[in-house]
């Protein structure tokens, strides 16, 4: 999951009233520094941390493959959701 792209989906989402201000902290993470917007941030990145989109492998036949995993799974990827591919 693109953590950038994830941000940028955030901050289109937060009302341009709120302060987008933010630092580094001592462990390397980008922080918010209005307490709300972090806790809406961190909130954010829990929620897309949670919906995981499962896909079956490649089935194969003679005419190749059915369906094209590595091309679902950018495209959903994209949106800034987690797939895990079944084994």
């Amino acid at each position: 999951m693109d953590t950038n792209k994830m941000r940028e989906q955030f901050l289109a989402w937060l009302d341009p009233a709120w302060n987008r201000g933010s630092f580094i902290d001592d462990d390397g993470d980008e922080v918010f520094t209005d307490h709300w917007v972090q806790g809406a941030w961190v909130g954010w990145v829990a929620s897309r941390d949670a919906v995981v989109v499962e896909l079956p492998k490649d089935i194969v036949t003679m005419a190749g493959p059915v369906l094209y995993a590595d091309d679902v799974r950018a495209a959903i990827e994209a949106q800034g959701l987690k797939v895990e591919v079944k084994p």
